[in-house]
């Protein structure tokens, strides 16, 4: 289980992924070997999943963000799966929910623009197998985005 050194690790891994070791043993008042042991034992857990750089999309011309609401013909395991596994295919869904409500699957899809949304539209969305109807959104602005877990 997880105690407070572990959640210390966390916070920091979250907001700080390059890290050193050894500053993260300073920062966390633990020798940096047992620090190396815990990580790795988080790594191992599956609970510290990956390690990944957070890109300014705006810095490299993706200025817009869709999020696209999905119903599906029917709520059986076959459409389910028949969609979900198209879905994996395409980055340029940069996230898939399945939700609770009066849609079945939340899509975020980020862009450069509406013509590019459109082209996606045109290859993507529509093909999604098992969908009965899709409506789309545009984000004007994040107010907040990505953000560590409240550890």
């Amino acid at each position: 289980m997880v105690d407070k050194t572990d959640l210390k690790i966390l916070k920091l891994l979250q907001s700080e992924g390059r890290i050193s070791n050894a500053d993260l043993a300073t920062r966390i008042a633990l020798s940096p070997s047992a620090t190396h042991t815990r990580v790795k034992q988080l790594e191992a857990a599956g609970i510290l999943k990956s390690y990944a750089a957070i890109i300014d999309r705006h810095a490299l011309g993706f200025g817009q963000s869709a999020f696209v609401k999905i119903t599906l013909e029917s709520q059986g395991k076959d459409a389910i799966d028949a969609f979900e596994s198209a879905v994996v295919e395409h980055d340029e869904i940069v996230e898939c929910y399945l939700m609770s409500g009066e849609y079945d699957y939340l899509l975020h899809i980020i862009v450069r623009d509406s013509n590019a949304y459109e082209a996606i539209h045109r290859r993507v969305l529509t093909t999604l197998p098992r969908v009965a109807r899709l409506t789309s959104s545009f984000a004007l602005r994040t107010v907040r985005g990505q953000h560590p877990l409240p550890l």
